[in-house]
Parts: C-alpha cells; sequence; structure tokens
C-alpha cells in the first residue's frame, strides 16, 4: 500500500471551489487505483489569515507542511500595499527551497490553443531574481529594488533543465536579457553553457525576453523545454497558457530536493469568488503533476486520461472554454471519468 500525507490548502478567492473540485478527483483515484492511500490535512493560508493571523501563512501551517509529503495549494490573493506580507506562495518556495517551478503547457481537445500541437515546459528558478524580494525607497518618490542571482541556484536550474530536455525532445531555449542585465543575466546564461557540456544530445538555443513573447505566439510549436530567470519565466508561462486556452487549464510545479507544492497557474480571481463558474481543470491537473511526483504514475495517467477525455466529449465546460458548466460540474466530470476510463 502506497500511502502519503497531503497538505491542502484551499487559499481564498476561488481557491476553495477549485480545490474542492480536485480533491473529489483525488477521491475517485483512491476508489480507482488499488493499495492508493492519500490522507489530505487541511491547512489555512492566504489573504482570509491576515486579519486574523496577522501572517497569510500561520504557524500551524507551516508545521503541516512540514509533516507532510507534498502540497495540494489554492490559489491566495496577494495584498499590493508596502508592508504587506510577502506572497504565500513564494514564501513557501523560500522557506522548503523550492528552487524549480515547472509549469507544462500543451494544446489540449476542445480547448482554443493557437495550434494543435503544442506541448512544452517553461521552468524558471524559483528563488531568485526580482522575487528575492529585498526592495526600498532610497527618499521620497526614489525606490530600488533587488535583482539577486547566483551561480548556485543557476546551475541547480541549469542542470533540471537539460536532464527534462533530455527525457523529451532534446531541445532547451535559454531565455535572458544579457545584452541589458549582463552581470547578473551574464551568470545565469554562463551556467546553462557550462552544463551543455554533459548533455551534448540536447540542442541550445538562446531568445531574448522580449523576442521570447513574440515567438511563443508565432511559433509556439517549435519550444520543448524554456528555462528562465523567476520574473522573466512568470511572465513567459503565464503568456504560454494563454497560447494553449487559457490559465484555467495550466498547473505548475514547485519542486525542491525534499519537497513539492502544486498549484494553478491563475490567481485567485476575487471576483468569481462564490460564484461556482471557473474552470478548475488547472487545480485537478495540479494533483496530475502532485502525483507525479510522488511517483505515482499510473494515478497520474488517470488524471490526465480523464481530463482529456471530459474535454473531448465537450458536454460538460466553463465559461472560459465556451460553455455555461459549474466548477463543481466539471469536478464530478472527470471524477466520474476516472471510474470509468480504460
Amino acid at each position: 500500500m502506497s500511502k502519503y500525507k497531503i497538505a491542502v490548502l484551499p487559499g481564498d478567492g476561488i481557491g476553495p471551489e477549485v480545490t474542492d473540485a480536485a480533491v473529489k478527483v483525488l477521491d475517485s483515484l483512491q476508489e480507482r487505483v488499488k493499495g492508493l492511500r492519500l490522507e489530505l490535512i487541511y491547512g489555512e493560508a492566504g489573504f482570509n489569515c491576515i486579519e486574523k493571523y496577522g501572517t497569510n501563512l500561520p504557524e500551524e501551517t507551516i508545521q503541516i507542511l512540514k509533516e507532510t509529503d507534498a502540497c495540494l495549494k489554492g490559489p491566495m490573493t496577494t495584498p499590493e500595499e508596502a508592508g504587506a506580507p510577502p506572497s504565500a506562495a513564494v514564501t513557501i518556495r523560500k522557506m522548503f527551497n523550492l528552487y524549480a517551478n515547472i509549469r507544462p503547457c500543451k494544446s489540449l481537445p476542445g480547448a482554443p490553443a493557437l495550434k494543435p500541437n503544442i506541448d512544452l515546459i517553461v521552468l524558471r528558478e524559483n528563488t531568485e531574481g526580482l522575487y528575492f524580494g529585498e526592495e526600498f525607497e532610497v527618499t521620497p518618490g526614489y525606490g530600488v529594488a533587488l535583482r539577486v542571482i547566483t551561480r548556485e541556484a543557476s546551475e541547480r536550474i541549469a542542470r533540471l533543465a537539460f536532464k527534462l530536455a533530455s527525457n523529451r525532445k532534446k531541445h532547451l531555449t535559454i531565455v535572458h536579457k544579457r545584452n541589458i542585465l549582463r552581470v547578473t543575466d551574464g551568470i545565469f546564461r554562463d551556467a546553462f553553457i557550462k552544463a551543455a557540456e554533459d548533455f551534448p544530445d540536447v540542442h541550445v538555443d538562446e531568445v531574448h525576453v522580449d523576442a521570447m513573447t513574440m515567438r511563443l505566439i508565432k511559433e509556439p510549436e517549435r519550444f520543448d523545454v524554456i528555462a528562465a530567470t523567476n520574473m522573466f519565466g512568470d511572465i513567459i508561462s503565464d503568456e504560454a497558457a494563454q497560447v494553449v486556452g487559457g490559465l484555467g487549464l495550466v498547473a505548475g510545479a514547485n519542486i525542491g530536493d525534499n519537497y513539492g507544492m502544486f498549484e494553478p497557474v491563475h490567481g485567485s480571481a476575487p471576483k468569481y469568488a462564490g460564484l461556482n463558474r471557473v474552470n478548475p481543470i488547472a487545480m485537478i491537473m495540479a494533483s496530475k503533476m502532485m502525483m507525479e511526483y510522488l511517483g505515482e504514475e499510473e494515478a497520474a495517467e488517470l488524471i490526465e486520461k480523464a481530463v482529456i477525455a471530459v474535454l473531448r466529449e465537450g458536454k460538460v465546460r466553463t465559461y472560459d472554454l465556451g460553455g455555461s458548466s459549474k466548477t463543481s460540474e466539471v469536478g464530478e466530470a472527470i471524477s466520474k471519468k476516472i471510474s470509468s476510463i480504460d
């Protein structure tokens, strides 16, 4: 029997709704996959916790994370005011050194992808760059933010990028802006060039980030693994999600050496909270990535097959895919499909 403890953080905004849909799928998965047992341990985190605890990541929740095998995290609102708590996701990434953010973007049936044959991964370094979070106002109206890039972190993400590419189409694209950010992006780019010596079978090319945003629209099918620094990768992965049909379809994995956190790419969308109308597929695909991380390949494959089957049938679709189905109805349809799919 394979038993895992999973931290579930529903978050806020639409988080609880899409999380409920994903949990329903996980429940069906345990009924279908012999010996699979998931102990779901719920924790509070996000905007709603700030008034109650003075933080968006309470100590009790941190303890839950430390005692579990992985985390399924719903979207959470991050306040934008100066002095407000940092993003809960960023805090968790730093706390557990989840240095790799992996976001697969793939054309799916019934989804409005720009092209039918897109299958790429955006890999971003997850702990540095402008997301390092150090900024200050030197004098009134004169602000400075630190963009921290280290050789150690760059080499670590470079090796992971090459391993991913080696197991896929053997094509790696390095995204940077070294012509302007010569020191920091120079460190990042050079780490990849050095790592390339150990992966002679992988074709490597380089694209400046501004050109990359254009090429993702023009020729997304030409890319395989795209590696970038933190903020560049965040922006590119959101664009890539739209290229394959929208943020409601794409999930991301935050991976370190000893822990993994899995979440949808999209945000908390507070204006849709409680309406039961947003697409839960990104959250469900996050649970699929979590199963992969845990080594439960059969379970992961069942989730993906069920999602594809429901999308192909086209009977249950949320508004972003041209339908009128509810969040809960999509979760129910995918859950039932897991029970019946070959």
